[in-house]
């Protein structure tokens, strides 16, 4: 039996309050929103695989594929 792989993207945005960087995802089997934050990119992906580890229960299926979508605000004075 082939397993079909499935995605979660995650919207980045900085933290402009306490730097670093804020994630969040919805997944629609389940209707759950993940939500984390890590300091930097190497501590936001391990806070994120560590959510979706925590967010599914054993035996259900969870997303193989993670995107990360990265958007920044920025203002500029003209």
């Amino acid at each position: 039996m082939t397993s079909k792989q499935q995605s979660i993207t995650f919207v980045v945005r900085e933290d402009e309050a306490d730097g670093g960087f804020v994630a969040q995802a919805h997944w629609r089997d389940g209707n759950r929103d993940i939500i984390t934050q890590g300091n930097d990119r190497e501590d936001l992906i391990r806070n994120i695989r560590e959510a979706i580890d925590v967010s599914f229960d054993e035996g259900e299926s969870k997303p193989t594929l993670i995107h990360l979508h990265y958007v920044r605000d920025e203002v500029i004075s003209r």
